[in-house]
């Protein structure tokens, strides 16, 4: 099984009204003649509804701040293989190439749908960084019709948040609670636009918390049994006091559809992105250089702990705040100011918490004993956001991050200077380049500064040909600047 994230619905209302089936469940008289309701059977029933909450008001309250987000963009065709598989020698090659389905080519307009809610009355709204991702124009429509375009303030990727903000002023807002105060086995209540059918709600119960998902390093993701569907990207997660407590953002899915997994973004780490967001632009994490490992039994018992605890550390970064700490490869880090870390990953939400620059104690396990070290944590930004307005000719233009070579990345690579890609969207995205690979010249001019590759996109016309390194592999990439 995999974990995929929530689909875009990318058909307009009357396709999805034509491709979905709607299915009405009827009852036959004898089948409810052959389960007659005893007396006392009746009661147990009566008990149990009395026992189930009555989500109505919250539904009827929130609703009004529930948005539906349709966004619309272009992207790049790729074009397939001819046939994975088959080497191109092996006689039925040219055989099956006959039947080949001719692959579009060029730019294709995409529209999808998610869901938002107002956080401020204002217009700020938040929503799945997915959602929006490479969108040319972004249009929030309000429960009571009226439909504006929105500015994208910021997203990141690295957490799935995004805030927009509309020209609207006296807007119903939701309430926003503590997802640090769910409990495993309370009800929720999602409310969104599954494949497009707005302000629908549906309920569940939290089936856990502190998730982490693969390539998700830094969300602790609630997890609920709420039915989640493509649309319901972006909407918000309410507890029975009415109170937001979450964004959901991912289902484990073997067909795509809702089979009972929702994962929900906790709203402490959504509205700590938000702050970031509205004030500095960009998102920043704290870093100590480390690479971890979880700890099983076998390790636990090599290292002399009395029970698999902790995150491994593997190596550590040369220069880098743990290394200046003296953290050493076989340190088992226990704890991070006082907050216990049970597993690897744990560590990495709890380290990007905290503001670079402040300092850290850590309780490590070390040849048989424990002790304490102070790190003074550092930064990354591992997303730089720019407004969909900009006209800066500069990374932001492309739609990277990037970041100079260290030493041993440029060794890895003969020696080699370049910018390494952190994250791709937009302009590049759409190219084809990825988060890994080296951007080594512009037209021909080789870059080793951000600062640099700036000055010689600002002197670009409309394409550039960027020469990147993707493993062993050298190409030239054109890229469309617009």
């Amino acid at each position: 099984m995999k974990i995929q994230m929530l689909k875009k619905t990318l058909m307009a209302a009357a396709l999805t009204a034509a491709l979905s089936g709607t299915y009405s469940i009827t009852a036959r008289q004898g089948l409810w003649e052959s389960h007659a309701v005893t007396p006392a059977s009746a009661t147990v029933l009566s008990t149990a509804r009395a026992a189930l909450p009555d989500m109505s008001e919250i539904v009827a309250r929130n609703s009004p701040a529930v948005v539906n987000i349709a966004v619309s963009g272009k992207v790049r065709a790729q074009q397939l293989p001819d046939f994975p598989g088959i080497d191109p020698n092996d006689p039925f090659y040219e055989f099956f190439r006959h039947f080949r389905i001719p692959q579009q080519r060029g730019e294709q307009q995409v529209r999808g749908q998610g869901s938002g809610f107002i956080v401020r009355e204002n217009g700020v709204i938040l929503t799945n960084a997915h959602v929006i991702n490479d969108a040319d124009e972004v249009t929030v429509r309000l429960s009571d019709k009226r439909e504006f375009k929105a500015k994208v303030l910021g997203a990141d990727k690295a957490s799935d948040v995004a805030v927009l903000k509309i020209e609207a002023r006296n807007l119903p807002t939701v309430t926003i609670g503590n997802s640090a105060n769910t409990r495993v086995g309370e009800w929720v209540l999602a409310i969104g636009s599954p494949y497009g059918f707005e302000s629908s709600a549906t309920a569940g119960i939290v089936s856990a918390k502190s998730r982490s998902l693969p390539d998700d390093n830094y969300v602790p993701f609630i997890q609920t049994d709420v039915a989640v569907n493509p649309g319901n990207s972006g909407g918000p997660l309410f507890n029975m006091n009415g109170e937001v407590i979450g964004i959901n953002s991912q289902i484990y899915s073997r067909t795509g559809g809702y089979q009972g997994l929702s994962f929900a973004i906790p709203i402490d780490v959504a509205v700590s992105i938000q702050d970031q967001i509205l004030k500095h632009g960009k998102v920043q994490r704290g870093r100590l250089g480390v690479s971890i490992q979880a700890v099983d039994q076998s390790l636990a018992e090599s290292f002399g702990l009395s029970k698999p605890t902790g995150a491994l550390i593997s190596s550590v970064e040369k220069g880098s705040p743990a290394a200046q700490a003296g953290l050493e490869p076989g340190d088992v880090i226990l704890s991070v100011n006082g907050k216990e870390i049970e597993s690897s990953n744990e560590l990495p939400p709890v380290i990007a918490g905290i503001v670079p620059g402040d300092s850290a104690r850590l309780q490590i396990w070390r040849k048989g004993g424990t002790r304490k070290i102070d790190v003074k944590v550092g930064g990354t930004t591992l997303e730089k956001t720019a407004n969909a307005d900009e006209k800066d000719a500069g990374p932001d233009k492309l739609g990277l991050a990037l970041r100079p070579l260290r030493p041993e990345e440029s060794r890895q690579l003969d020696g080699r200077i370049g910018l390494l890609v952190e994250n791709a969207s937009g302009a590049a995205a759409r190219a084809g380049i990825r988060p890994g690979d080296v951007v080594l010249s512009v037209n021909g001019e080789a870059v080793s500064s951000t600062g640099q590759l700036r000055a010689l996109l600002a002197k670009a016309s409309k394409r550039v040909a960027l020469l990147i390194q993707r493993g062993e592999a050298t190409l030239f990439v054109p890229v469309d600047l617009g």
